[in-house]
Order: C-alpha cells, then sequence, then structure tokens
C-alpha cells in the first residue's frame, strides 16, 4: 500500500509508528480516531502529523493544548441503520450542534479543513451513502456561513470486499459517484478520501486450521442400539451372528444419527474472533482433502482450541468424517481476524504465509519481510 501511495487513516500512536517505520510521510497520514488519548496527540504533533478528527468540545481543548496547528476533521453522525456494524452512537455530532462546534475551533485558533462520516461497516444499502454526503455537504454550508473554507470530505468505509456480499461493490460506487457529482462535483475543489480497508483485505486471506482432536456424541437411539448390540455380543460366542439392517419404506438405508465434535487449533480468542467482533461474518469451513460425493456427511459441532465453551467456532453444520490431523480452510478471512488475535491460554496466534507471483514478490520486494517457501 505504501508503495501504491496510499495514504493511510490511523487510530492510535501505535499504528502512526508502524506506518511511519515504513517510510510513509507524515503528509499521508490522517489520525482518524475522535477520541485521542493526550499522549498520541502528542506524539503526532512531535512526528508531523497534522491532520485529526474531532466530533466533541472537549477534544477540541485538547488538540489545542497539545497541536495548535492540527488540521481538523469534523466527524458528523450519520444514518447507519442499514449497517450490520453501527458507529454512530459512539462516534459524531448531530448536524443541530454543528454550527456551535465550529465556532468553537474558531475560538481556540483551531483550523477545520473537512468533514467526516462512516455509514457503518457492512452496509446493507447504498442510499444510505448519498443520504449521508447531503449531510456533508449542509455542513460545508454552515461552515461557509461561519467564514469557514473547507476542502476535504472523508466518506469512511464499510465496503464489502467478498463476491458473495449482496450488495455489489459497484453498486455502492455508483451511488457515490452520482452523489459527489451532485454535492461536491469537481470544480468544487473538495478532495475526496475514504477508508476501504475491509475492502481491500477481506477476501485476501484464507485461514486454515487443523483438527487435533475428535469426538463422538451419540443420539439416544444409537446408544441404545449399541447397548443391545453389545448384550447379544456378550450373550452368544460369536459364530453365526448375523447383522439386522433396517430399511424404511422409502427404500433408503437409515443409520442412527450422531453429532461429531472436532476440536481445531483457532477459534473465538484467535483468527476467527469475528465470531464475536464481526457479527456479519459468515463462516463456511471446507475439507482441504478430496471427499468423495457419496460420503456421508454427519452433524457437526466445531470448538476452538480454548478451555472456554464461549469459544465455539460453528454450532452445526454438515461434514464428512473428519480426522485428528486433517485441514479445514475458511476463505475471507483478512478483515477482523488476525489483528484482534490474543493469546488467551497460551494458544499460538496464526501464522501468515503469502501466496504471490515471482513476478509480484519481486516487484513488492517482499523478500525482505517474510521467509521465501518453496
Amino acid at each position: 500500500m505504501s508503495a501504491l501511495d496510499t495514504g493511510f487513516d490511523c487510530a492510535s500512536k501505535g499504528e502512526i509508528q508502524q506506518v511511519l517505520s515504513l517510510g510513509v510521510t507524515p503528509d499521508r497520514i490522517i489520525n482518524a480516531h475522535t477520541t485521542k488519548p493526550l499522549s498520541h496527540i502528542k506524539y503526532a504533533c512531535a512526528r508531523g502529523v497534522d491532520m485529526m478528527t474531532f466530533h466533541s468540545e472537549d477534544e477540541l481543548l485538547k488538540i489545542s493544548l497539545c497541536h495548535a496547528k492540527a488540521k481538523l476533521v469534523l466527524r458528523i453522525a450519520v444514518d447507519d441503520s442499514k449497517s450490520l456494524i453501527r458507529l454512530s452512537s459512539k462516534f459524531g455530532v448531530k448536524l443541530v450542534t454543528v454550527g456551535k462546534l465550529l465556532e468553537r475551533a474558531g475560538e481556540l485558533g483551531l483550523e477545520v479543513i473537512g468533514v467526516s462520516f462512516h455509514v457503518g461497516s457492512e452496509c446493507t444499502g447504498s442510499s444510505a451513502f448519498k443520504k449521508a454526503i447531503a449531510d456533508a455537504r449542509h455542513v460545508f454550508d454552515i461552515a461557509n456561513l461561519l467564514g469557514i473554507q473547507m476542502s476535504l470530505l472523508d466518506i469512511g468505509g464499510g465496503f464489502p470486499g467478498r463476491e458473495d456480499f449482496h450488495v455489489k461493490f459497484e453498486e455502492f460506487s455508483e451511488v457515490i459517484n452520482g452523489a459527489l457529482d451532485e454535492f461536491f462535483p469537481p470544480d468544487s475543489g473538495v478532495q475526496i478520501i475514504a477508508e476501504p480497508g475491509r475492502y481491500h483485505v477481506e477476501s485476501a486471506f484464507t485461514l486454515s486450521v487443523n483438527v487435533f482432536a475428535k469426538r463422538v456424541i451419540l443420539d439416544d437411539m444409537e446408544e441404545h442400539s449399541v447397548h443391545i448390540f453389545a448384550k447379544i455380543l456378550h450373550s452368544c460366542h460369536f459364530s453365526n451372528i448375523f447383522i439386522l439392517h433396517v430399511f424404511f419404506p422409502d427404500g433408503e438405508e437409515k443409520r442412527p444419527g450422531r453429532t461429531m465434535m472436532y476440536y481445531i487449533n483457532d477459534g473465538a480468542y484467535g483468527s476467527l474472533n469475528c465470531l464475536i467482533n464481526d457479527v456479519a461474518h459468515k463462516l463456511e469451513p471446507y475439507l482441504y482433502r478430496a471427499a468423495e460425493s457419496s460420503e456421508q456427511r454427519h452433524r457437526s459441532v466445531i470448538w476452538g482450541p480454548t478451555c472456554d465453551s464461549l469459544d465455539k467456532v460453528m454450532d452445526s453444520c454438515w461434514l464428512p468424517e473428519l480426522h485428528v490431523g486433517d485441514w479445514l480452510l475458511v476463505d475471507n478471512m483478512g478483515a477482523y481476524s488476525v489483528s484482534l488475535a490474543t493469546d488467551f491460554n497460551g494458544f499460538e496466534r496464526a501464522h501468515i504465509y503469502p501466496v504471490v507471483t515471482a513476478e509480484t514478490w519481486h516487484a513488492l520486494n517482499l523478500s525482505h519481510t517474510y521467509d521465501t517457501i518453496y
């Protein structure tokens, strides 16, 4: 991303440090967290990171004390009711109080250069962006009346990055571009930026997990059958034994039900924490080895590795019988996965292995970052 000359949205001192260490210049960074510790504001000031967001008078007071030359972006609250992960209850100022907040910034001698919003992550309706952009236009108009000339609009993120999401990215882009042409045409001189983190990485990772333990749970019918069969075996001398298969009217052989429980080496406290933190994420694990279409499927429960019973990956899915040592794959595991993983119970975090063409590998000079695996 740095090589492609993109900008970077950083939420903390740590993220600013990480991005600067890649050689990114401070002018390509926006400190886009509306509530920042004083130490983080001071660090941004010392490193020349001037652009930062705010949404309250208290944040303005902190910034005036620590970074008086900051270039500020006002975060507004917008309608996020069409998003699976909503943000406006925590961030953003309501439109009715925008004027007073802009006036307060002027009293403190602070420069406000633009507006930002976020319609929420995994947005299911593209019209939310048009309404938010119209709201931003209203804030620009209020600023103009106060003598404040703003030049930046941050339209946030949450764009889907997986092809099977029921609203395509192309639909969002069409609505957004249409709204920008209407409210912020090219001759307005307003720079448009966005935060497409999910879009960039959501489908970039595939998680590979190993089955390290299994357990078979028999239902009442099968336990009863096994108990009777054990009695028969115990009462005979293992000669002339005939096993009776039961057939139902539809002609299909019905085997007693059972539930397979599998324990894998990653879970809700690791890469699969999206089960807790990203409710919109849909998990569809599949077997790495080839499975015959005729192979019987069993109701299966998949558990993570920790001692916590909340660490359940799948409550009910139908899989062929797995064996200890088998591998399962989960696609679209790039967003809010490894970045939120913990080392709870001492289980190792997932290792990351880039899979790229040799041409891309050398073009990005990745050999300095990762060990090459052939």
